[in-house]
């Protein structure tokens, strides 16, 4: 099977109820295997998604704006 990983900075998260919201959000999709933050408190923290298809980026950001957060540009 095909494993596809996506990696996305997302803004606004300082904890762990920061990283469970957007991990529950992102495990809806469909294909999502797997979620792992790098938490960078006061920066963009690297969310990275492995699934068994590509994903959308505008699925992946509007699962983490239904968490509450941000999808920033990687070149921003």
């Amino acid at each position: 099977m095909t494993h596809f990983t996506t990696t996305v900075l997302v803004d606004g998260m300082t904890c762990h109820h920061c990283i469970d919201a957007v991990t529950e959000e992102l495990e809806a999709l469909d294909g999502v295997e797997d979620v792992a933050v790098d938490l960078k408190v006061g920066g963009a923290s690297e969310v990275t998604i492995g699934s068994t298809r590509k994903l959308k980026h505008e699925s992946i950001s509007e699962a983490i704006a239904e968490a509450g957060y941000l999808v920033v540009d990687n070149d921003a």
